[in-house]
């Protein structure tokens, strides 16, 4: 029984820590734009008709939102300068 146990945990944490690791990595500088900023200035791009979704990456902020002639336009931010990459 405690073979199992002990086994259970080891491989709990073996398999758990790249998540905490991927987590500490998910987290924009403490620097970075605030996300309202940049959605606001999508919102005053020509043609814009609404934001579909906002993802975050190493890369930026990525944000895919539609044109009034319904394309589809996927922008990456930098996250402290606010500016596409």
């Amino acid at each position: 029984m405690r073979a199992v146990v002990l086994a259970s945990s080891i491989a709990f944490f073996l398999i758990g820590e790249p998540a905490f690791a991927a987590e500490e990595q998910a987290v924009p500088p403490q620097n970075s734009k605030k996300l309202s900023e940049i959605v606001a200035k999508v919102e005053k791009r020509n043609d814009f008709r609404y934001v579909k979704e906002v993802g975050w990456s190493s890369d930026g902020y990525t944000v895919i939102y539609y044109t009034t002639d319904k394309a589809k336009v996927e922008i990456t931010y930098d996250p402290v300068t606010g500016e596409p990459k």
